[in-house]
């Protein structure tokens, strides 16, 4: 007996070859396990554009908020010796530039409770000594010679 995938005959538990055209999103919903929508997809659908934030960036010309960020982002790494950064490294590096949550989510995740701060809140990413850390390094260096 031969199964036409095609016609979503068979489709429980079977590998999906993609090249027989079956789109994996088309495939969640003939399986009815459609995800609430969080409003981070990127896909685009018939109708729907980039926004000018990213068709900029994708075409080589970023704005001051995105160049700084990838300057920030290249010095931390070459401050760090790390090719690749956490994401916690990435949200420090986002908290340094001044950044707060202080407004309501436009997405929406299931699984994280939403919160807001005042902007002029402090990171919180350094040790409560960070400030003194040139000296308290001299002074220890000192100490042990």
């Amino acid at each position: 007996m031969r199964v036409d995938f095609r016609a979503g005959e068979g489709l429980e538990g079977s590998v999906v070859d993609r090249r027989l055209g079956i789109d994996r999103r088309e495939l969640a919903k003939r399986q009815g396990a459609e995800e609430p929508a969080t409003g981070l997809e990127r896909r685009r659908g018939p109708g729907r554009r980039l926004s000018d934030f990213t068709k900029s960036a994708e075409e080589g010309e970023m704005t001051k908020e995105q160049f700084l960020f990838l300057a920030a982002i290249d010095a931390f790494k070459k401050g760090n010796a790390k090719t690749f950064p956490t994401w916690t490294d990435v949200l420090e590096v986002v908290r340094l530039l001044g950044y707060r949550k202080t407004c309501k989510s436009e997405i929406n995740l299931r699984n994280a409770e939403d919160w807001q701060e005042p902007g002029d809140a402090p990171s919180n990413t350094r040790p409560q000594r960070w400030a003194q850390r040139e000296r308290i390094d001299r002074e220890r260096s000192t100490k042990a010679a």
